[in-house]
């Protein structure tokens, strides 16, 4: 009622101006907001033997096709289990352990939980599929080091949490494996919610002396990366 109200009888001048003034005091927040993460979060470029030794690969399951096959693996952030599944038919691992807290979060995630358990009630059963509820640094810090072939990272996408769960995944792969992730990018603009992976990808890279070797190119821009440790590394 309102809005019809207002479509009506608001001179179109007006409407003009009310928006103007909205998007205004939009950006002038998501300005101070970008700022103050700036001012929070290390700023970290690649430098060129981070990147001398990456391919361009067209999109995350082109990237799966180069990863092991056979092997450990994990992936922290699950949701429906859609890229568990494509992890299982192209890279056919031995053991997948899917870890996401789901309802611990949001009582609303419980049925992406019990569809996840539905989806691969077989592999379950099998002991091939693992699931694990609970967050993924408190579960990752269960394994023993040098457990994984590779794992994947696609969880809540702050830096913080983005920078524990790098350092973590460092001692529970094994020596020459890999670390692969998702939304290496600034953001979800539709949403306007701030992603720290850049940040937390580019300072472990620099503070550990591993690489990247793989990097997507989708137009949507929600990369996907795979990190090795050079020969060097560093044992910060």
């Amino acid at each position: 009622m309102m809005r019809k109200l207002y479509d009506t009888f608001v001179p179109g001048p007006v409407k003009s101006r009310i928006y103007n003034a909205h998007l205004y005091a939009f950006m002038r927040s998501f300005r101070d907001r970008e700022v103050e993460f700036i001012n929070a979060t290390p700023y970290v470029e690649l430098s060129e033997r981070h990147i001398a030794n990456v391919k361009l690969v067209t999109d995350r399951i082109a990237l799966l096709s180069l990863m092991p096959t056979g092997g450990i693996v994990a992936e922290l952030g699950v949701w429906r289990g859609d890229f568990s599944e494509a992890i299982l038919r192209i890279t056919r691992p031995t053991e997948l352990h899917l870890i996401d807290p789901w309802d611990l979060l949001e009582p609303g995630e419980k049925v992406n939980a019990d569809l996840t358990q539905s989806r691969f009630e077989k592999e379950v059963a099998s002991g091939r599929v693992v699931i694990h509820r609970g967050f993924s640094h408190q579960e990752l810090e269960k394994f023993s080091d040098g457990y994984f072939d590779w794992v994947y990272i696609d969880a809540d996408h702050t830096y913080l949490s983005t920078a524990r769960e790098l350092q973590l995944c460092r001692t529970k792969v094994r020596k020459g494996g890999i670390i692969a992730g998702h939304d290496y990018t600034k953001g979800d603009w539709a949403a306007m919610v701030r992603y720290g992976v850049v940040e937390a990808v580019n300072e472990f890279c620099e503070t550990y002396g591993w690489e990247m070797i793989y990097l997507t190119n989708e137009t949507h821009r929600y990369l996907s990366f795979a990190l090795r440790e050079t020969e060097s590394g560093n044992s910060a």
